[in-house]
């Protein structure tokens, strides 16, 4: 089967500059400035993941309960919040929900080290502070992640995301292992100030970048945000392959979430690796996820995009089988810290070439819609995952439960198999790029004249 005709021009039709295209995103001031903001504020997030259970567990003797509730404050407002966020990132400028979800984000954050120096710091703070980020984060994700069609010329945009999964791996490991030292040296407390700090760098970051397409809307009276959403679905569960590619990311983030809600545990309490151990094989998933973002666009060239999803997703629960056979010993967590890194290359490599061609099929108007659907299956899938493995893990074991993942995982592989997406030889070209008369790049808040 070939690949899928050029489509109609749509309403919201993207209107481009007439520069011309540049040969790569080396010199590319806007996206590399949004990379570092994006990069920054995720470096800082990754310090606060690991200084916000410290402070529950040590500062504030928080219960077991207290410490799961707190994960899952942090965890809903991707699923309660990831449609109505679409709708916000297709109407409002995305520059600008960019610029005041980083502000108040550093703000939010600011609040947990002043209510320590004050000693007034408790659990339900923790807990504020915790779901304001979460909603903030779904805010700001559903501009920044739409808003790259936006920034880069079309043929771009599957290099441009590759480099952004590739400085996202490098700065989450950065800000993990960082977070970590400076939990030791400054207190967990005082470490969110540098998060704080990160969220600054990336509105600064934010309110520097100007867009080289604007977004055309269709004419007539705005619908409801309700009636938004259901075009945002619709569009996906309509096309013949954003379909089946956002079904398989749902499918896979279930049965990967199965595995992961023990990995960590099964690795200290059964394989009886230490923290050490542990460690070692995440920074191997921190290495592979470099590894794959890099030869993303590389791969697609080569094997087509439609090849490097189905091998992508087909890697993934291969690479897993050493985890069901391992036992205590450094020949086997080598083992392990090799698959970890093939793992990461793979499903990163996957998981960057799927976001491309969504956004290049997706009409400009709904790209937030759609990647919030998205994320919101997900996040779903995630939510569903914690319970199933909580109970098949009660019933057999957590071995058990990790075994029901990676049988699950193969789920994905077949629904790529059975779709068009794995005959697509080439990167989808947009149809909706249209020329837009002569003149520089659009500055915020300008509009071309029709």
């Amino acid at each position: 089967m070939s690949t899928p005709p050029p489509r109609p021009a749509h309403a919201g039709a993207l209107v481009a500059a007439t520069s011309a295209p540049a040969p790569s995103l080396r010199g590319h001031r806007n996206f590399q400035t949004y990379r570092l903001g994006e990069a920054t504020a995720l470096a800082g997030s990754s310090v606060s993941a690991v200084a916000l259970p410290v402070i529950a567990a040590m500062e504030l003797d928080a219960t077991p309960g207290q410490v799961s509730a707190l994960a899952s404050a942090v965890m809903a407002p991707g699923f309660l919040l990831a449609l109505p966020a679409g709708v916000a990132g297709d109407r409002c400028s995305k520059k600008r929900l960019m610029v005041g979800t980083d502000l108040t984000s550093a703000a939010v954050v600011a609040v947990v080290p002043a209510c320590w120096a004050a000693g007034a710091l408790s659990m339900p703070v923790l807990y504020c502070v915790a779901l304001l980020l979460g909603a903030l984060t779904v805010l700001h994700q559903a501009a920044a992640i739409a808003i790259v069609p936006e920034l880069v010329e079309p043929h771009l945009v599957p290099d441009a995301n590759a480099q952004v999964m590739a400085a996202f791996a490098v700065a989450g490991s950065a800000g993990t292992y960082g977070g970590t030292a400076a939990v030791s040296l400054l207190g967990a407390a005082r470490c969110l100030l540098l998060d704080s700090a990160s969220y600054l760098i990336s509105a600064w970051c934010a309110s520097r970048i100007s867009t080289v397409r604007t977004v055309r809307h269709p004419a007539g009276p705005r619908p409801g945000v309700i009636t938004s959403i259901r075009e945002g679905i619709a569009h996906v569960l309509r096309d013949p392959l954003q379909r089946p590619l956002v079904l398989t990311m749902a499918y896979h983030a279930f049965a990967e979430a199965i595995v992961t809600t023990y990995f960590a545990y099964y690795l200290l309490t059964e394989l009886h690796y230490g923290s050490a151990g542990l460690g070692l094989v995440l920074g191997a998933v921190g290495v592979g996820s470099l590894g794959g973002a890099l030869v993303a666009r590389r791969l697609a060239d080569r094997i087509g995009p439609g090849a490097v999803l189905l091998v992508g997703f087909a890697a993934y629960p291969m690479c897993g089988i050493p985890l069901l056979l391992a036992r205590s010993g450094p020949g086997w967590l080598t083992t392990l810290v090799s698959a970890s890194v093939v793992q990461a290359v793979a499903v990163t490599a996957a998981a960057s070439t799927q976001r491309s061609i969504r956004q290049q099929l997706c009409p400009p108007h709904l790209q937030s819609r759609v990647q919030q659907t998205s994320v919101w299956l997900v996040a779903g899938a995630r939510l569903l995952a914690t319970l199933t493995a909580g109970a098949v893990a009660a019933v057999l074991g957590v071995w058990a439960a990790l075994l029901t993942g990676m049988v699950l995982l193969l789920g994905p592989v077949a629904l790529l198999w059975i779709s068009p997406v794995r005959h697509l030889k080439l990167m989808p070209v947009p149809a909706t790029a249209l020329p837009a008369p002569a003149g520089r790049p659009l500055k915020e808040g300008e509009r071309r004249v029709h």
